[in-house]
């Protein structure tokens, strides 16, 4: 009976969990994104494509507007280049008639972030991902890959819109960085002509 109790407690605490939306902190959707970010645009070499679709739900979960290349105002907005993607799969373990019995997927995704009045910077993720092959159920290991590659693609999504808000925060550090040397440097010139 006690451990009945137990485990319909922890099947209640899993579900009440899931069910309000609980993410850990720093994963899933409603990410900080700053100001300056609230508004960009998107480009991508497949702009109808898997990949494009899972980035641009991404930054809509995070809060994130996206704006047409043709707006007027889009060249004054941060813009993310979705530049090229590829997908490959290598052998990771064989059965013992030396046909594969295990995949390993791998998603490469290349990015270029750009802001305003500001250098472009490079952005590549790579995601990983195993896949056992069962040759006795065909059409089920085609819909598990299926499941797997989308699963990769909102995990790149989600690792592109990391990168992204870190690459703002670099460029917010190393402008704060620039300003205080140029304030250090003034205070040093007020100074040398304060003692002539």
């Amino acid at each position: 009976m006690r451990h009945r109790m137990k485990a319909l407690l922890l099947g209640f605490a899993v579900l009440v969990t899931a069910g309000c939306g609980y993410h850990l902190r720093g994963t899933g959707a409603h990410t900080m994104v700053p100001d300056d970010l609230k508004t960009l645009t998107l480009n991508s070499y497949d702009p109808y494509g898997p990949l494009t679709r899972a980035v641009r739900s991404e930054l809509r979960l995070n809060d994130m507007k996206i704006v047409n290349d043709s707006v007027a105002k889009s060249r004054l907005l941060p813009s993310l280049r979705i530049t090229g993607a590829s997908e490959s799969q290598e052998t990771v373990s064989v059965f013992q008639d030396g046909k594969t019995a295990e995949y390993q997927l791998v998603l490469d995704v290349q990015a270029t972030v750009l802001t305003p009045g500001k250098d472009l910077f490079p952005i590549s993720i790579r995601v990983f991902r195993s896949f056992f092959d069962n040759p006795l159920t065909a059409l089920a290991k085609d819909n598990e890959s299926d499941i797997i590659r989308q699963e990769m693609r909102e995990q790149a999504a989600q690792q592109l819109v990391r990168r992204l808000l870190a690459v703002h925060a670099a460029e917010e550090a190393s402008k704060e960085q620039a300003d205080k040397q140029a304030s250090i440097t003034l205070q040093k010139a007020l100074a040398a002509q304060e003692a002539q």
